[in-house]
Formats: structure tokens, sequence, C-alpha cells
């Protein structure tokens, strides 16, 4: 069998930066067991894989696979998805139903694209155990029973210089640990570590600035900031708050454009 398949770093304006994403969209769905080897074999963060929407909800149904496991939400896969989709089929937006994420959406903007998703709210929740494993202990925890967990620390330098014990941490659960700090050449700076879901330091995430956006906004007191994501590949995002969503602006680049063989 011969499978479409993308290979796109997002929000990244050029290749090698940004945060990888495998995007193939698919007639029907294959068996999950399925799913989940293709994606240990892409062995990104994530991927994406597309159906078309038969119930009408949206123009596709969307699932995300890491190495390891089917995930909730995941924000630069979505937006991967929607550049493939806009790039290959035209038009202005796309949308996505998902399983456990509702519909999400996909609209060209002037960065590139701009990615609706749900605004996450947290609230203070203490942590001893996952900040004695952080390497620093940060001003203050903020978390969402969903998983989110936000680290506030005083400076960019603090965020960067962080070496977390990552098995400590994957054995907390899978949880998203976000440190985040004010930035100097952005609003804001961040670094996102979610080993217990497969991925020991994500590039850019999507969803993590889903939590940071309504985070950040209430202490900028702006509804709009800028925001840099301090991997090793790093990535720059555009972050609106608009009442319970959040937009997320950035551009995408194809890496790879080709097919996947599965065994028949």
């Amino acid at each position: 069998m011969k499978l479409p398949y993308w290979h796109v770093d997002a929000f990244a304006d050029r290749p090698f930066a940004g945060n990888q994403a495998a995007v193939m969209p698919l007639d029907a769905w294959l068996p999950d067991d399925v799913l989940q080897a293709i994606a240990a074999e892409n062995n990104f963060a994530e991927t994406a894989f597309v159906v078309p929407d038969a119930t009408g909800a949206a123009d596709w149904e969307l699932r995300w696979f890491t190495p390891t496991s089917e995930i909730r939400l995941c924000g630069h896969a979505t937006l991967a998805s929607g550049h493939v989709l806009l790039g290959r089929d035209g038009g202005e937006r796309v949308t996505f139903r998902t399983r456990r994420a509702g519909v999400l959406e996909v609209r060209r903007s002037g960065v590139g694209y701009a990615l609706a998703l749900p605004a996450i709210p947290t609230e203070p929740a203490p942590w001893p155990e996952a900040v004695a494993l952080l390497g620093a202990a940060p001003i203050d925890v903020w978390r969402n029973p969903a998983g989110y967990g936000i680290y506030l620390y005083d400076s960019e330098e603090a965020v960067r210089a962080l070496a977390p014990d990552i098995r400590g941490l994957g054995a907390l659960g899978d949880d998203q640990f976000i440190c985040t700090a004010p930035g100097t050449d952005t609003d804001i700076v961040s670094r996102v570590f979610v080993p217990g879901g497969g991925v020991d330091e994500d590039s850019v995430t999507g969803s993590a600035h889903a939590a940071l956006t309504p985070f950040w906004a209430a202490r900028l007191g702006r509804q709009s900031f800028t925001a840099f994501q301090a991997s090793a590949r790093g990535g720059r995002l555009e972050c609106t708050l608009d009442g319970e969503q959040v937009w997320l602006g950035g551009p995408c680049v194809t890496v790879v454009e080709g097919a996947f063989y599965l065994p028949g």
C-alpha cells in the first residue's frame, strides 16, 4: 500500500527549524496499531493522520500520534496539516474534527498561517515532586488537570539553563512541563518537556501555547504577544487570546513530499 506523505517544519520560516511533523492524508482509517507503527517509524514528535470527515462537522477528521502513543491535542502537527491541505487543495481555511479537542481551524494569514486551539486555563497548583526534577525552582506553578503545567521563572536565562531530570519527569506521567519567563527578543520564552509522552524536549509546542496564551495575556495586560520556544531548533509564534480560543500564528516549510510504503 502506497500512502501520501509530507514532512513539514512547522512554526518555521526555513528548513531545519521549528517542529517537525509528518502529515499523511488517508482515504479511511487504518487499524490503530498500524497508525502507531507508522508514527514510530517516522519518529517525529507527532505524525498527523487526516481522513475526510463524513459527519459534515468539519472538512477532515484528524488524529495525532507520537512514536509511543496517541495524544489528545497537538498544535504544530495541526498547523502542518493545514499547510499541506491548503497548499494541495487551495482555499483560505480548513477545519479538523478531533476526538478530544473539538473542531480546530487553520487559515491563511500574514505570517503564513493561523491556528485556532481551545484556550487551556490553569490555576495555582504546587507540585513539589516535579519542581525538584526541573533543575531550578520556579517562582510559581500553575496547572490544568488535563496534564498541562506552567512553571514560571524570572528570566529567559534561567529557562535556557534548565537541565531537568528527564527520566524522573517521565515517571510522573505524560504531563507537559512548560517552563516559561519574560523574553528578550520576544515577549515571552519557553521550553517544554513531555518525556512521559515520548518527547523529551519538544521543539515548538502549539498546545503548550494554548495554555501559555491566557496565562501570559493576564500578566502582560494585552490579548496578543510574541513568543519564542528556546529548543535546539527553536520557533517563533504570534499568540492571541480570543475569548475561549487561542490563535497561534506562524509559517511552515515542506521539507519532503513523497510516499510511505506499507506492507500489504
